[in-house]
């Protein structure tokens, strides 16, 4: 059996995903085949493996931390929520159903199998694995189902850290609480107490620590400090969508309620030259330089709803002068029309903002797969895009294809790889692509941002880029270096040799 080890929190955005990935590179750096496992996430942001197959981003990141590929068996239950009260449920990487919160609160258990069958596969991998909870193992009222916090350590044997956020106060009455709260047979699994996102001098906390080491009768692992990471957070809990702050070259992304898979703009994020805005009103807008109609869960509603807020008007009027891309749900979106005969947004049909000659039939079957090549010839802007090799993946639900006015376009671009890669609007500044991660391979993201300064009539110098991947590989480092610094990583491996006795 592998040795494991599992992070919970006090409550969602503690710190968990960062902390799990964090123990993953500092064990693969031990030396030790580590991977990450979490049971059931909630989240809007995906990936496709190259199975095919359908798991949540936060793992990709942990498996990048752990120097591994990304398994579908690491997240084997996903829920991508469709509105304030259901989710299309994801089941070892292929879509079950959808359901509402109290039909997949009653149901959930039937999944235990699946969630064990999974770890089991993960083990014939991996030495150590690292198990993330959701949300708190003090929800009282979701205890009695629980598959993914005590529930996961009691299924697994595993030895629980659990982690506070003095950030956002009150983080003694966090983790006491907490503790107060759990069984006596759970309060036994917590072997450490983390304090996260400290600011400030240790030594003025350390009068608090002797107390919640004497009313928790938990001792304290360590008290990490509040870090600037350029990592992939949980979408729900972001602080990207608060960067308000106009660079050289700024890109606003429409942020619609139901945006996913925002993590195709991380790699702008690193270049010093560059900002992106996640903007919800037409007063947000300004004048960027580019915008981005991201992915959505909901094409047909998040398209509404730019509509009603005038958000569709104005970017529409932006396209006239300044370049659009749109990547799946957005690329959809900027085409003339979605149906939705089958009824998976509801039914019906809807004009779409026509500006590429393209039309979207959504259907019941969800297109999962990973994608590589070269960019066909673009005209436009982007001209300089032509044929650079990309990679990504595709998560959609629908077919698009060339409206009659966009056959002229079909017939000069004919591999287009089934019209799931970039076609220029008529007037040469929209863009589309069903591919996500398009801007990540190579030097794509250097070629957009180029063109978009040389539009402006500036020069930015290559000193402003880096390879995407070696920047990622920096962020890991750093924060297995910080942790190392912080935590008692004597004790955690302690646990961990302590776990799952024969």
């Amino acid at each position: 059996m592998a040795k494991v080890i599992m992070i919970q929190g006090t409550m969602s955005g503690a710190g968990k995903s960062f902390l799990v990935a964090g123990l993953c590179r500092i064990m693969k750096q031990d030396g030790y085949r580590v991977a990450p496992f979490k049971s059931q996430n909630m989240a809007l942001n995906s990936f496709i493996t190259e199975e095919g197959l359908e798991m949540g981003r936060a793992q990709v990141m942990q498996a990048e931390a752990a120097g591994i590929k990304p398994m579908v068996c690491m997240n084997p239950i996903l829920l991508k929520p469709t509105n304030h009260t259901g989710s299309q449920v994801i089941v070892n990487g292929e879509v079950h159903r959808d359901m509402s919160a109290r039909d997949y609160f009653a149901y959930k258990k039937q999944l235990i199998p699946d969630i064990k069958k999974a770890f089991r596969k993960l083990e014939e991998y991996a030495d150590i694995i690292v198990i993330e909870g959701a949300g708190s193992p003090a929800e009282i009222n979701l205890r009695e189902n629980d598959i993914v916090n005590m529930g996961m350590a009691e299924m697994v044997d595993a030895p629980v850290l659990l982690v506070g956020d003095i950030d956002r106060g009150g983080v003694f009455a966090q983790l006491l609480g907490t503790l107060m709260l759990l069984s006596e047979e759970e309060k036994k699994r917590v072997k450490g107490l983390i304090i996260n996102k400290f600011r400030g001098d240790k030594t003025i906390l350390d009068p608090g620590i002797v107390m919640l080491e004497e009313k928790g009768q938990v001792p304290v692992a360590g008290v990490v400090p509040y870090m600037e990471l350029a990592l992939e957070d949980e979408d729900s809990l972001t602080e990207r969508f608060d960067k308000k702050e106009e660079s050289c070259i700024d890109i606003a992304v429409i942020r619609y309620p139901r945006i996913s898979n925002f993590t195709d703009f991380n790699i702008f994020e690193q270049m010093k030259e560059v900002s992106v805005r996640y903007v919800t009103s037409v007063s947000e807008l300004h004048q960027p330089d580019m915008v981005i109609l991201p992915g959505s869960k909901n094409t047909i509603g998040d398209l509404k709803w730019m509509r009603q807020n005038g958000l569709e008007a104005a970017v529409k009027k932006i396209a006239e002068e300044t370049p659009v891309f749109g990547i799946c749900g957005g690329y959809q979106m900027l085409g003339e029309q979605i149906a939705d005969p089958s009824g998976v947004e509801g039914g019906g049909a809807l004009r779409g903002m026509e500006l590429l000659p393209v039309v979207t039939e959504l259907g019941e079957e969800k297109v999962r797969c990973q994608m590589e090549g070269k960019l066909p010839e673009l005209d436009g802007i982007f001209s300089n895009l032509s044929e650079l090799e990309f990679a990504g993946y595709e998560i959609h639900m629908g077919k698009t294809d060339f409206s009659e006015s966009g056959k002229e376009i079909e017939i000069r671009n004919d591999a287009l790889h089934e019209k799931k890669i970039i076609i220029s609007g008529r007037n040469k500044n929209v863009y589309g692509t069903y591919v996500h991660g398009i801007f990540d391979k190579g030097c794509i993201a250097t070629a957009v941002v180029q063109a978009l300064a040389k539009k402006k009539g500036i020069w930015i110098g290559e000193g402003a880029f880096e390879d995407y991947r070696s920047f990622k590989e920096k962020q890991y480092d750093k924060l297995a270096d910080t942790l190392r610094e912080y935590l008692n990583m004597e004790e955690i491996y302690g646990m961990l040799r302590e776990s799952r006795l024969e």
